[in-house]
């Protein structure tokens, strides 16, 4: 692709996205921490889903880091590249994974049940957002080759694929 051809945004439908995520977990956290939230609570969990909670902000964190900064994906996009290898070769968003990641590690900390429903919703929301927004203009942009690595790569949740992985 040229450069004049370069219509990607760096920043996508994420500021959007992560802010409402954000508010709407620490809307959860607070419901629950004030008691309005009673009946989901697991008690007999809590120590457990606190370290499950923290290890998944770290992990969450880390995705973060691998992608803006050591990967760069920002300088990426501005130059109109279609990324397909390091954490791109196991998840194709990994920023908006990263804060899924994050913020389910927070929720689970909480160790109530119905706030659990949170990531699900976030997931849902970002399916339907990717599928109608930035897979489009990548579609459009790169055709076949940004088709091949759907195929091969999850949208959201990351997995590691051995077999048919990136030549």
């Amino acid at each position: 692709m040229h450069k004049d051809d370069n219509n990607l945004p760096v920043f996508g439908i994420g500021p959007v996205y992560v802010l409402s995520c954000f508010v709407v977990t620490a809307l959860g956290l607070a419901l629950d921490y004030n008691g309005k939230l009673g009946f989901g609570k697991v008690s007999a969990c809590k120590t457990v889903a606190f370290i499950i909670g923290i290890l998944l902000i770290i992990v969450g964190a880390s995705l973060w880091v691998c992608t803006v900064l050591i990967q760069r994906i920002g300088d990426s996009i501005k130059e109109g590249k279609l990324i397909t290898t390091g954490v791109y070769s196991f998840v194709r968003n990994p920023i908006y994974s990263a804060f899924i990641i994050v913020f389910t590690g927070a929720l689970i900390t909480a160790a109530n049940l119905v706030l659990l429903i949170l990531p699900v919703i976030f997931w849902a929301v970002l399916t339907v957002v990717l599928k109608r927004t930035e897979e489009r203009c990548l579609l459009e942009k790169f055709g076949d080759e940004y088709a091949c690595y759907c195929k091969r790569v999850n949208r959201i949740i990351p997995w590691f694929s051995f077999a048919g992985h990136n030549k």
